[in-house]
């Protein structure tokens, strides 16, 4: 069975092998207990990375379903718009089937979970927030960057080898 590796730490190396993609086959592959594990990676949905931004999407929709912020249409709204984003880019640039198009994208990706975290700094300064559910917004928005930040790292990486 192929589980998506964990790539919350900095071990975590994401080869992609653009040529295999063509073949309808990515391998991603990660540092797991001292040794190589492998996870075929045939679409965008197989990365843990966007399986994560889609988790935070759904976190901020639950977050503003509710209280305050559900009435703060403005606010509301774009911070649904950079959660949305997030996956969104990360799709868009690996259906692009390109390594300089998938880097390109990522950075888009990387900027939206900045930008999204920045909202949930105002919506806590907004009391819109109870501080548990900021705090906890707030961290998963630096898991994500930080995912983004290591898959972007290692392809170009791999790219200058």
């Amino acid at each position: 069975m192929n589980v998506p590796p964990d790539t919350s730490s900095d071990d975590w190396l994401a080869l992609v092998d653009w040529d295999a993609l063509q073949s309808e086959e990515l391998t991603q592959v990660h540092e797991a207990s001292g040794g190589y594990g492998r996870t075929t990676i045939t679409c965008f949905e197989d990365l843990r990375v966007w399986q994560q931004a889609r988790a935070l999407a759904n976190r901020i929709y639950d977050a503003t379903l509710k209280g305050p912020c559900h009435s703060d249409y403005a606010l509301r709204d774009q911070i649904r718009r950079s959660a949305l984003s997030i996956s969104s880019n990360i799709a868009e640039g690996f259906e692009r089937g390109s390594r300089a198009e998938f880097l390109l994208f990522l950075n888009y990706a990387k900027g939206s979970a900045g930008e999204l975290r920045s909202q949930v700094h105002i919506a806590a300064d907004r009391r819109y927030l109870d501080p548990a559910e900021y705090a906890a917004l707030v961290e998963h928005c630096k898991l994500v960057s930080g995912q983004l930040f290591t898959m972007m790292r290692n392809l170009k990486q791999k790219a200058d080898k």
